[in-house]
């Protein structure tokens, strides 16, 4: 009879367990989207002494995607990214990246290896992907103009799902800016 209890609470653990590695990240919901994206001002992967904030990228439409050199599936989406940047100027569509649990000389590796020129930043203590949420790499948050988080992305993105939600929050802005 004594065992009965250790064995319970042993099952439902397992349980648990057992349900919760069989959740898709990307059907989890953001607590995130339709609010403002929380603030940030880190540190660049080149220059440490320089640093970017959020808030420098005001009336853009933004993507905040982290990465880690160590994540097969950023390699993968590695050239959409690449394109984001070469199909629409800075000044109207930003791109960061945010380098999540990895070191700055693995970052600058990865980006010598596969291109890319868009700003890329550290996140000591990763502050910054816990108040984003973040449940792992990569992952990408699509900020209106408004700075308010209008999707989040866990997995790889593609071009189709990058190209519709900026097209769709580049419209927006237009509107936006009508009234």
């Amino acid at each position: 009879m004594v065992w009965l209890g250790p064995v319970a609470v042993l099952v439902s653990l397992l349980l648990l367990l057992r349900w919760g590695l069989t959740r898709d990240v990307q059907t989890l919901p953001s607590a995130l989207v339709g609010k403002p994206a929380p603030q940030f001002n880190l540190a660049t992967l080149y220059v440490p002494a320089d640093s970017l904030a959020l808030a420098d990228l005001e009336g853009r439409v933004t993507l905040v995607n982290f990465w880690a050199s160590w994540c097969i599936p950023c390699v993968h989406e590695h050239p959409v990214l690449t394109h984001v940047t070469e199909t629409w100027g800075q000044d109207s569509v930003a791109l960061v990246g945010i380098l999540f649990q990895d070191s700055p000389e693995n970052g600058k590796r990865f980006m010598e290896q596969y291109g890319g020129d868009w700003p890329l930043l550290t996140d000591n203590g990763s502050t910054t992907a816990i108040s984003y949420g973040m449940y792992g790499v990569p992952e990408t948050f699509f900020i209106g103009a408004d700075g308010v988080v209008a999707r989040r992305h866990a997995g790889a993105v593609t071009w189709d799902l990058v190209e519709s939600t900026v097209d769709s929050l580049l419209r927006a802005r237009r509107d936006l800016g009508s009234q």
